[in-house]
């Protein structure tokens, strides 16, 4: 019989091990514990743990550089704080789902990873919606209302994300009816069919902001054109490169978090446990690419991290001025 299916579910130690020989002495002797650990569970366990470093280190370079206190770095940091606690998350459900089992750890931990990971996918909602509005309100962007707005949406990201996160933690389980478990248990299936819509509401609306960013791009690229101003070029060119990385980015983020999330509305229980961690497993690996994508291909973090490790940079070194778009 298949085995109900939850990241806190996988075999923990076996009983002890008895001969049947009648030697007293070689049955004492035989009786060590012996524990087995599922391989999905170490690879979590080690995406989670790539993750908590490649993130930890941005949000060291966004904490300590003053000079990285825009809206779009703000945005970045909220990201890699979320990916952070998701890594860590990752590492601690693998430690305490072998070393100290309980159903109020394990609640804690799944509460922990779900806002985790909703505050990262809500990041990078945020981060497209700055992007828009850098290309769309191009001369107030700096202004006092856009960091306004940037503080709202990060209210609201958190906010959310810690609603949804105690939700199981509160009550909203499967401890006690077992058949309302998902395949992520102790979360019911009703709590994973809300994540995945939420989930699709944000990738169509990224997807939707993203043709218009396209649109816009390809607008101020015409004006140009006939306008014939080379001087300014430049800067929409580097517009193009966000765009492409902005593509990048949703594609990355569609093909690792699409098959999970589909896989929670269709997904059952009783399924058998390689099917969730088979879906689950590359949605780690989203949080993994953001710091690639967002934070260590910026200019201005590369020149942080080469002051943060380096303690020095060369001066002749060009580097360009900060711009959404860059990212």
């Amino acid at each position: 019989m298949n085995e109900s299916i939850a990241l806190n579910e996988t075999r923990g130690p076996l009983p002890w091990i008895q001969t049947s020989n009648g030697n007293s002495s070689l049955e004492l002797s035989s009786k060590l514990p012996i524990f087995i650990i599922n391989p999905w569970d170490i690879m979590l366990c080690i995406s989670g743990t790539i993750i908590a470093c490649e993130n930890a280190i941005v949000v060291a370079i966004i904490f300590y550089t003053p000079n990285l206190r825009t809206p779009m770095f703000v945005l970045i940091g909220s990201l890699a704080t979320a990916d952070l606690l998701a890594g860590v998350g990752l590492i601690l459900n693998f430690v305490f789902q072998y070393v100290i089992q309980s159903e109020t750890i394990s609640l804690i931990t799944v509460g922990f990873l779900v806002t985790s990971f909703t505050a990262s996918v809500s990041s990078l909602l945020a981060i497209t919606v700055d992007r828009y509005l850098s290309l769309y309100n191009a001369l107030t962007y700096y202004s006092e209302k856009t960091v306004l707005c940037i503080h709202t949406m990060l209210i609201v990201t958190w906010g959310v994300s810690l609603c949804l996160g105690l939700l199981p933690v509160l009550g909203w389980n499967c401890l006690e009816d077992y058949t309302s478990c998902s395949i992520v248990r102790p979360l019911t299936k009703t709590n994973v069919t809300l994540l995945s819509a939420s989930f699709f509401f944000i990738f169509i609306l990224m997807l939707h902001l993203y043709i218009k960013i396209c649109k816009i791009v390809c607008r101020h690229a015409h004006q140009i054109a006939l306008q014939q101003h080379f001087l300014t070029a430049s800067h929409y060119v580097a517009t193009k490169k966000g765009v492409s990385t902005l593509a990048i980015i949703l594609g990355t983020f569609g093909a690792s978090w699409l098959p999970f999330a589909i896989y929670c509305v269709v997904g059952d229980s009783h399924y058998p446990a390689v099917y969730t961690y088979a879906t689950l497993l590359p949605a780690t690996y989203n949080s993994m690419i953001n710091p690639i994508i967002y934070a260590y291909r910026n200019h201005e973090i590369q020149r942080s991290m080469w002051v943060l490790f380096c303690g020095c940079f060369q001066s002749k070194v060009s580097f360009r001025s900060r711009s959404p778009s860059d990212v």
